[in-house]
């Protein structure tokens, strides 16, 4: 297999890119890919080097990756429309700090665990009408709306919106996709503004009066001077993308694992309280979003290859998270795996994603939830899974699956 530009953007080795990062951790753990100003860093040693050198490599999102007009990867300047405002997993400290702090007290396991039971109203209906016709396409009936209804009620946001918001979180992500030409970019450019203005204009409103739920928690920032107006609107324009994105793509994956292996899925039907141990596994096996840039701050070099100032990094937390020279038995389940949650899959270091406990949480709440209500869950013969054409995120467009 060959490492070229072009297989960054090959339909084929997104659909399935674990071979592809074997023989980057193999060959090039730092690959400089030809004829674009990125590298890609594919093994668990130099990935978790490079999230510890925070004064070397900045989380700043100034360059994605795009299809050019000759349909090989090229660098879309995210300045040139002012999409480079720098908040919470695309800012440094002391930034970073600041404006994590005022949504992470919301966001915390125990706070979250409170949810339980609301996620549970919300699966449960959802779950009973796949298992009323036998079988449904599961993004559609479940995982896409399930995340976003639980994050309307976490930020403080109308039910009534969510095929709006999750029109507009699915986009805010395309942006990064990497297979997306100029021209789709100005289109996801325009949602991203337009999701903005609404969501300035529910921050506007919550300042007259704060809840006590995330959107009131950041317009208290925005009142008490810890973030400005439109580092707070940034900020919720991540969390919707992300909070959205995370778990649709960790809940998709859960299920398609489930339905591909009928002795795991044996398994945890006898021993629910594996579930959580489950669900680690799935997110680092299938990690929701498949790397994040990062920014050369100063020329430096990482597993022994030169970098210059400026340049794009993409670490690849899917490919590090299968690392053999870390992980035992590396693309398997294993649900009694030492140490379950020392994975990429929700990020590391200060930039851990701060919506990890809520992921979770749907994700085992969500599994349990199905379990409990069918005898079995497969793959229906056709047609056959797939992902959306993205070389960052892992959430399928399509996932039909049959239940008893």
């Amino acid at each position: 297999m060959e490492l070229t530009a072009e297989a960054l953007l090959d339909d084929s080795i997104i659909q399935d890119p674990f071979p592809w990062y074997a023989e980057l951790r193999d060959r090039e753990p730092v690959f400089r890919v030809p004829g674009v100003d990125l590298a890609l860093v594919s093994t668990w040693d130099c990935v978790t080097e490079a999230v510890g050198r925070v004064e070397d490599f900045s989380n700043h999102l100034e360059a994605v990756v795009i299809r050019g007009a000759d349909g090989r990867p090229t660098l879309f300047d995210m300045g040139a429309r002012g999409e480079a405002i720098h908040t919470l997993a695309t800012a440094d400290p002391p930034t970073h700090t600041s404006h994590r702090k005022v949504v992470f007290p919301e966001l915390v396991e125990r706070q979250m665990a409170a949810m339980a039971d609301d996620v549970r109203s919300v699966a449960g209906p959802l779950i009973d009408a796949v298992v009323a016709t036998g079988g449904a396409e599961w993004c559609s009936a479940v995982s896409n709306p399930l995340p976003m209804t639980v994050l309307c009620k976490v930020l403080g946001l109308p039910i009534d919106e969510l095929d709006q918001l999750l029109d507009w979180a699915f986009k805010g992500t395309e942006l990064l996709a990497g297979t997306v030409d100029l021209g789709r970019m100005v289109e996801l450019g325009d949602a991203a503004s337009h999701a903005a203005g609404y969501l300035g204009a529910r921050l506007a409103e919550a300042m007259s009066a704060p809840g006590e739920d995330l959107l009131g928690a950041v317009a208290k920032g925005v009142l008490a001077d810890t973030i400005s107006p439109a580092e707070a609107v940034a900020t919720l324009v991540i969390l919707l993308g992300a909070g959205g994105e995370s778990t649709t793509s960790l809940t998709g994956n859960a299920v398609r694992l489930l339905a591909e292996q009928p002795d795991l899925q044996r398994h945890l039907r006898d021993d629910p309280e594996a579930i959580g141990a489950f669900v680690e596994e799935v997110v680092r096996l299938e990690s929701p979003f498949r790397g994040h840039y990062r920014r050369v701050a100063r020329d430096c070099e990482l597993g022994g290859v030169e970098l210059e100032e400026g340049t794009t990094v993409l670490l690849l937390w899917a490919s590090a998270n299968r690392d053999p020279h870390h992980y035992e038995r590396p693309d398997e389940v294993w649900l009694d795996r030492p140490v379950l949650k020392q994975h990429f899959g929700f990020g590391r270091g200060i930039h851990h994603c701060v919506g990890a406990p809520l992921a979770r949480l749907e994700a085992r709440v969500l599994i349990e939830e199905l379990l409990a209500r069918t005898t079995d869950v497969r793959l229906a013969e056709s047609p056959e899974p797939r992902y959306v054409s993205s070389m960052f995120v892992r959430r399928h467009d399509r996932l039909h699956v049959t239940v008893g």
